[in-house]
């Protein structure tokens, strides 16, 4: 039996990556194969039951560590009634799974969840009314064991779902209307089930894209230009294309390529490209100025909010302003892409976070029709948000293209991945307010932003490798991105208020970054609600609940403060606690959290020690995996907040390496601990996201504490304090 028989067969095709090579990926001899339109609204686009008593599951979404993939078969397990073992999954694949655009938004479960968990709900009702039939016994009396179509007063009267459909798809399209299981009943939902992946990644064993090897494959490197707008003007071909192992040597515009035998002939050959190889260099502005360029350079402003009397100058009793850097991903394993073409297709397998949407890209970046290009999402090492992913799939596409019937396989060096990937971006966040009898009576914020997404989604303009075939094509950033002003607007209740976002297109490459603009403005605004409290002379904790109607945001407060014993902590010489709280882009996760921070004034420095935090993202799936989530934001937020800042100069970005582009180490990162609220009546809402801005506050927030000094500038560096 072959690959495609295989497939259309059983549909049991387990992306699981346990062993090398990867079976699942092999491409076949003909290349991509003719795409099918996948209907969303029918069952079988979701999920399928094998004869041999399997479930596969298919979903849209790319695993990212987030854990969808033990969350997903907990929800199709629970829905219908079936073990867990039963259940493998096939995760972004054009050729498989339904087109869900991008995994981005903390969304996953919002999403693919429960469009798993109604096609789930309406095979089994679909299931139990074949099986009535069968038994002849009436479908309410009914139960389901693993499977098994059980009538508990014929004990003798059983069949299974799978004697039920022979081999062939469940057929009918999703309704709605199908009951779901109640979750006094829930047997999985809401328990922490192991990670499979876990035990893979901890052991070293291969998973990652990164990790993917064919039989067949040759290995490149791409030349990057020293800056922004380079353009090559030469490079030392005859003398590359004499060294030990190289296959080809890519010219295409300003794109530059070299392709060879074995991996280190690759590197060997880019550093020496990269060292003789002359190009007419861009210039870059002054990092120094890049604050001031924000107000003065701004193209378009958008009044996001106003309520109220907005014209109280007269009554703003407190004003500050706040500050981010660019913030790179800084993925640990550099971006990695494999392609393949042949005369009857194209075959990609990247960790790109939106399978559909790069097919697209490339098919405008290459011109061959979407239906010829097969897109297989293999999970990448460090891979989220808008990193280096669509970019090195479009590299590793136009060098396939050159070298056409071999598996091409090019990995970023780290100096690409941290020079060229798109940053989050830096923003300028200005609020001022005013109390009035002990509350908030005004409250407006200024934030200045470049876009915060231009992934490509179809347009081949945004890959950096049509910038360099095609530079007429670039696509300029115009207008006030969505994301810039995520969680500008509080849910805290004012009078009064305010909000103006404007838009500024800076000198790096920006896109998507984890939580977009939340974490800024979060650090913003909370850093802003202690100050207000401050100067109102009253606790944090308590000036935050007393402007709060929402039962569930005051929920996580009082909780985390609960944890901590809030209310009966006492002032401690250099040693302070912070609050901050967030619901996630005003609909998603609600969380709160209390960073602890030491002060060592004979070192003149200071130390994280711990975050405590409490979150209600509605009903839990993998109680574990919300913990993971939550306490991985939280520990990336502690590293954005106190070390990262990319640096550049007139020559192009300085922030190249690990020495230059510092991250948390383990010995800095601090103890963490997560309440989870579960709400299993209530439904799931986004929460991968949900820490990111609150943990910076409350970070910003316990350094006031312990010294007094308020830092407004991130990152929140020891030397910016007044020793």
């Amino acid at each position: 039996m072959n690959r495609k028989e295989f497939i259309s067969t059983t549909g049991q095709l387990i992306i699981g990556f346990h062993l090398l090579p990867f079976l699942c990926c092999t491409p076949s001899k003909g290349g991509a194969k003719i795409a099918r339109a996948i209907d969303s609204n029918n069952i079988d686009a979701w999920l399928k039951l094998s004869d041999e008593g399997k479930v596969t599951l298919l979903t849209g979404k790319m695993e990212l560590g987030q854990g969808i993939r033990i969350a997903l078969k907990q929800i199709a397990a629970e829905e219908l009634d079936v073990d867990l073992s039963r259940i493998h999954i096939i995760i972004a694949d054009t050729e498989h799974t339904p087109d869900e655009r991008y995994t981005a938004g903390s969304a996953s479960i919002e999403n693919s969840g429960m469009s798993i968990r109604q096609a789930a709900a309406e095979a089994r009702y679909r299931l139990i009314r074949m099986a009535a039939e069968k038994l002849r016994s009436p479908f309410t009396s009914l139960i389901v064991n693993d499977g098994l179509v059980l009538d508990p007063s014929q004990p003798d009267k059983s069949i299974s779902y799978w004697e039920l459909l022979k081999g062939k798809a469940i057929q009918g399209t999703i309704s709605g209307n199908a009951p779901l299981k109640n979750p006094k009943d829930y047997r999985l939902i809401g328990k922490s089930v192991p990670r499979e992946d876990i035990r893979t990644m901890v052991t070293g064993t291969s998973y990652y894209i990164q990790d993917l090897r064919f039989p067949d494959m040759l290995h490149a490197r791409v030349v990057r230009p020293p800056s922004y707008d380079a353009k090559l003007l030469s490079f030392p071909e005859k003398e590359v294309a004499k060294m030990d192992g190289i296959r080809k040597i890519i010219r295409n515009g300003d794109f530059l390529a070299v392709v060879a035998q074995e991996e280190y002939h690759a590197i060997r050959a880019w550093e020496y490209l990269r060292s003789f190889s002359k190009w007419k260099t861009g210039v870059l502005p002054s990092q120094q100025i890049l604050f001031e360029d924000m107000v003065h350079r701004s193209k378009e402003v958008k009044v996001v909010e106003a309520k109220g009397d907005t014209n109280k100058p007269n009554l703003t009793t407190i004003e500050a302003t706040y500050t981010r850097p660019y913030h790179m991903h800084g993925s640990i394993g550099p971006s990695c892409a494999l392609a393949r073409w042949s005369s009857k297709g194209l075959t990609v397998w990247t960790h790109s976070q939106g399978v559909y949407p790069l097919r697209k890209s490339l098919s405008d970046l290459v011109d061959l029709p979407e239906e010829s290009i097969h897109v297989i999402g293999v999970p990448g090492s460090g891979c989220y948000g808008h990193n280096g992913a669509d970019d090195v799939a479009a590299d590793a596409v136009l060098i396939s293209q050159a070298l056409p019937e071999s598996t091409i396989r090019l990995q970023w060096m780290r100096e690409d991945e941290h020079c060229w990937e798109p940053y989050g971006s830096a923003m300028r966040i200005q609020l001022n307010g005013s109390l009035h009898e002990g509350k908030i009576s005004y409250l407006e914020t200024q934030l200045w932003s470049d876009t915060h997404s231009v992934r490509p989604g179809g347009q081949a303009s945004l890959l950096l490798a049509a910038q360099y075939i095609h530079p007429k094509r670039q696509a300029e950033k115009n207008g006030v991105s969505g994301g810039a002003y995520r969680n500008a607007i509080p849910l805290y209740n004012t009078d009064s208020l305010k909000v103006t976002a404007y838009a500024f297109q800076g000198p790096l490459r920006t896109s998507a970054l984890r939580s977009l603009g939340a974490y800024a403005n979060i650090f913003a605004l909370e850093s802003f609600i202690d100050e207000l409290a401050s100067r109102g002379k009253q606790d944090p904790a308590s000036f935050r609940l007393k402007h709060l109607n929402d039962a569930r945001a005051i929920a996580v407060i009082k909780a985390v403060c609960n944890k901590v014993n809030w209310s009966q902590r006492k002032e401690r010489k250099d040693y302070g606690l912070g609050l901050a709280f967030a619901q996630y882009k005003n609909h998603a996760a609600y969380f709160a959290v209390i960073a602890e921070v030491a002060v060592d004034r004979s070192r003149k420095t200071f130390k994280l020690t711990k975050l405590t935090g409490a979150i209600d993202a509605g009903q839990t799936i993998n109680t574990d995996g919300l913990k993971n989530q939550t306490e991985g934001g939280m520990i990336q937020s502690a590293s954005w907040t106190l070390f990262e800042e990319v640096k550049y100069s007139a020559d192009g970005i300085q922030s190249d390496t690990w020495e230059s582009y510092p991250i948390m180490r383990f010995s800095d990162v601090p103890e963490t601990e997560v309440i989870v609220i579960d709400r299993p009546e209530e439904k799931p809402m986004g929460a991968g996201e949900a820490a990111q801005g609150p943990t910076a506050a409350a970070i910003a927030n316990a350094l006031f504490a312990a010294t007094g000094q308020r830092l407004r500038n991130l990152p929140l560096r020891a030397n910016k304090l007044q020793w």
